[in-house]
């Protein structure tokens, strides 16, 4: 060999160097790559999921200019999806589609009035149980942001709050006031033990909780934020804080010790919104709005334009950013919200919201477009989506059998009798927690005809009834009513229905529903009421199979409860009821309250998830106020209504 390089010109002692020098490049080779694997697994946060993380004492870090999960650089790329809006069989599909987007946190909110529907009682079971929702979330790499509230705004009855506070005549929500902390600090007793063991400390997917949600729009008590902020901390929370508002309230929701973050759909809004925040801090975008909700009489609110614009040149800052929503669901029961801001508009049923995920949990082209997006901003190819959900058209069935509320009556508990009105909230039922939802009817004695004046105290709407014949309605635009010339005594009757109370904005503390104070005839106030709560509850709707119904005549008496069956023999799919023909009303399947429907629109059909269905035969109730139709439909696509851009 020596002799062979030697002939070709090549000295021993250049051959060593020349092998010197290759180690030397090998060795930095060798560095670099090492290098490279170790900035990958510092801040390469795709890695950094539940189940990888092991050592855990620092948690989620918001010192520096971007967020830091146990020292590594992290980006938060979250969604919010409400368990208590999904069947919670299909919870794991839901989150599944989650992962598939390349997003990496879930976000939830917690609602107090579902968790304690009567003082003293608490429901954690079934959809309701956030443990089951925690745990899962964590078994397939989730990690969570919780926000627990107590207020949760959502476009929820109330803002979460349960009605049952306002049997207090004094009650400040959302203040330090002792009625309502007292109330607070009895369901932190119960709820924040149970979220504990699922913080990141303890191994859990919980990286942050959130403080409150958007004070900075109330602000009606300078010491409240401080308060629940105790609240969170003096039971055991020990994760990052943060608060979150929108351009209404950003100084004032803002707390020592909690980070703010921010609320926004616009990027130019957003922007103007975040510059201000305080230096040296990650930014997250708490609820960047990927669409919007919908309220009766208006058009279904899609948001197309704009939003990969936005969400790129968010990213491009190193901003952290949760899809509001991702996921919305449904509003099931009479749980929707409303607005007041001058004039008073409910939310319909569906939460679509025009998510990247439809209600029914179907992919969108907003879905497709973020996903493609965030495939190429963190480099990876993402999850596969799972298989799309089937979705099946019934055949349309009659209802064949009927009764009329006034013959429905008497399924009810014995019914109050009050000289005067009494709302909702106050009524003497429910271990002492009043009527929350749905109907309640008012009936007096009168002698003579006149000009009825609800004086604004009929909340929300009112169907006017002397005898069985309805006269009309008293809602907030409709605040007079003639009745006419009768003849002896005539029951006259009001079915007053709670279209759900308002979630944002200050005027919480109004949100009693039913006959608020006395109602006129003439001059002169009604008395002597009978008064039946409609709270439609399962075991109402179900005692209905088992008294005598009768046929439906060719013009039957309204208001009724209307009672036909679905039969499924297969496995049962998802599918969306069309109630042409009808106008008003609540949708029951097999005993439970699917929600509301009105012929104004937007929204046309009612989602039915496949988990309500079972095989064999399905009790369909419909409760129609009004005018009732033929046939009840079951198509495979939703109809939300006429589409109108935000």
């Amino acid at each position: 060999m020596f002799k062979l390089l030697t002939q070709k010109g090549s000295p021993p002692m250049q051959i060593i160097a020349v092998r010197r020098e290759h180690v030397r490049r090998l060795g930095l080779l060798l560095l670099i790559a090492v290098a490279l694997v170790l900035y990958r697994l510092r801040f390469h946060w795709m890695s950094l999921t539940p189940r990888r993380m092991h050592g855990r004492s620092l948690g989620l870090q918001a010192n520096k200019e971007y967020f830091q999960l146990e020292g590594n650089k992290f980006l938060i790329l979250g969604g919010s999806m409400h368990y208590f809006r999904i069947p919670r069989a299909y919870w794991t599909d839901r989150m599944l589609k989650m992962k598939a987007l390349g997003l990496n946190t879930l976000t939830t909110y917690v609602p107090w009035n579902l968790h304690e529907p009567q003082r003293g009682t608490f429901n954690f079971k079934d959809d309701l149980d956030l443990e089951a929702y925690l745990k899962l979330a964590n078994d397939l790499d989730l990690w969570v942001i919780l926000r627990p509230g107590p207020y949760i705004c959502s476009e929820w009855d109330l803002g979460g709050l349960p009605s049952w506070l306002l049997r207090d005549k004094n009650m400040k929500l959302r203040t330090t006031y002792a009625g309502f902390t007292d109330a607070v600090n009895t369901f932190f007793n119960v709820l924040i033990p149970k979220v504990i063991p699922f913080q990141y400390k303890e191994g859990g997917p919980i990286i942050a909780v959130q403080v409150e949600n958007e004070y900075g729009g109330y602000a009606k008590d300078e010491k409240y934020m401080a308060y629940v902020q105790e609240a969170l901390l003096s039971r055991g929370i020990v994760e990052l804080l943060m608060t979150s508002d929108n351009k209404d309230g950003l100084t004032k929701g803002s707390i020592a010790g909690a980070l703010p973050t921010f609320n926004f759909q616009k990027l130019e809004s957003g922007l103007t919104l975040m510059k201000d925040s305080e230096p040296g801090k990650p930014k997250l975008v708490m609820e960047y709005w990927s669409g919007w909700f919908d309220h009766w009489g208006s058009g279904h609110h899609i948001y197309r334009e704009g939003i990969l614009d936005t969400l790129t040149a968010l990213l491009n800052k190193g901003i952290s950013i949760n899809l509001y929503m991702f996921h919305g669901g449904t509003n099931f029961g009479f749980m929707n919200g409303a607005q007041d801001f001058g004039t008073y508009i409910a939310d319909v049923t569906s939460y679509d919201y025009d998510a990247p995920l439809s209600e029914a949990g179907d992919y969108t082209e907003k879905y497709m477009q973020i996903r493609e997006l965030y495939s190429k901003y963190l480099g990876e190819e993402l999850p596969e989506t799972p298989p799309k959900m089937h979705k099946k058209r019934y055949a349309a069935i009659q209802p064949k059998e009927y009764i009329p509320l006034w013959g429905a009556l008497s399924q009810l508990e014995k019914p109050i009798k009050s000289e005067s009105p009494i709302n909702m909230e106050n009524l003497p039922i429910n271990n002492g927690s009043g009527q929350s939802y749905g109907y309640t009817l008012y009936t007096t004695v009168i002698s003579s005809g006149g000009i009825l004046r609800s004086e604004q105290n009929v909340r929300d709407r009112a169907q006017v009834f002397v005898g069985d014949q309805s006269i009309g309605f008293l809602d907030y635009k409709n605040v007079e009513l003639t009745i006419p010339d009768i003849t002896g005594k005539q029951n006259l009757s009001f079915l007053v229905e709670n279209r759900g109370r308002v979630n944002y904005g200050i005027k919480l503390d109004e949100q009693r529903k039913g006959i608020l104070g006395d109602i006129f005839l003439d001059k002169q106030p009604l008395k002597g009421f009978t008064i039946y709560p409609l709270e439609m509850k399962t075991s109402f709707i179900e005692s209905f199979s088992t008294i005598q119904l009768n046929p439906i005549p060719e013009k039957p008496i309204l208001p009724a409860f209307f009672y036909s069956s679905l039969y499924v023999d297969s496995f049962p799919f998802d599918t969306f009821i069309k109630l042409k023909g009808w106008e008003k009303g609540v949708v029951f399947v097999n005993g439970l309250n699917l929600g509301r429907y009105w012929d104004i629109g937007p929204q046309k059909t009612l989602y039915l998830p496949a988990p309500w269905i079972q095989h064999g035969n399905n009790e369909i109730v419909i409760f129609e106020e009004s005018k009732a139709g033929k046939t009840i439909e079951f198509v495979n696509q939703p109809d939300l209504g006429q589409s109108e851009h935000v």
